[in-house]
């Protein structure tokens, strides 16, 4: 057990208190964020835009770039979001769940190649396109990019992007020494499967 932990949580030992209870406190944050999500609740914001705000901080500091632009947008989006989630679609109606028109998909599409080339253009200016993690994070980065966008705009396609970037997180934070968010991203894949069938649920009742 005494291994196991060491294995889990060693490289803690280098970080300041402060850095690693800001994490935790972000981690907390984040889950209350996918969890209201799941349940269709207007709290995935403000819950998710302190936790956003955290990371931001912290992953500047340790200059992961990639997560960091990550967090920032999911903060910028959140506030489109949260206009979005409390619009009236008529007197008594706020936007519903739908699914993803040919347009949507199509604008998807785009984010997810822009978002690559923007990655790519800002790991290279900073000289960090160095290893494989560089490649990862571009990826992931383009995915979640996507999969905040449609769920701002309450599609319920955005579950399947945060469970498919939600996988390749677990291992990836892990390796980044995050062992909190990692586990975090591990909570983040069930509440996402989840997700996706409550809001299919919801989508059904109103077809």
């Amino acid at each position: 057990m005494t291994e196991l932990l060491h294995y889990l949580f060693d490289q803690y030992s280098t970080y300041e208190t402060i850095d690693i209870s800001l994490e935790i406190i972000a981690v907390i944050f984040g889950f209350l964020s996918v969890w209201s999500s799941k349940n269709n609740s207007i709290w995935v914001y403000p819950t998710g835009m302190v936790s956003t705000s955290i990371f931001v901080y912290l992953l500047l500091k340790w200059g992961l770039l990639g997560d960091m632009m990550i967090n920032g947008y999911y903060f910028i989006m959140s506030v489109y979001g949260w206009y979005i989630w409390t619009r009236k679609v008529d007197e008594t109606h706020h936007t519903p769940i739908t699914k993803t028109t040919k347009q949507e998909k199509r604008t998807s599409l785009i984010i997810f190649i822009s978002t690559l080339l923007f990655v790519f253009i800002v790991y290279k200016s900073f000289d960090k396109w160095t290893s494989w993690v560089a490649y990862v994070d571009t990826v992931t980065t383009a995915i979640f990019f996507v999969g905040m966008w449609l769920m701002a705009r309450k599609k319920i396609e955005n579950w399947i992007w945060w469970i498919l970037g939600d996988i390749i997180s677990v291992p990836l934070y892990f390796y980044k020494g995050f062992t909190f968010t990692s586990f975090q991203y591990l909570i983040f894949t069930f509440i996402a499967i989840f997700g996706y069938l409550e809001w299919k649920k919801l989508l059904n009742k109103k077809i």
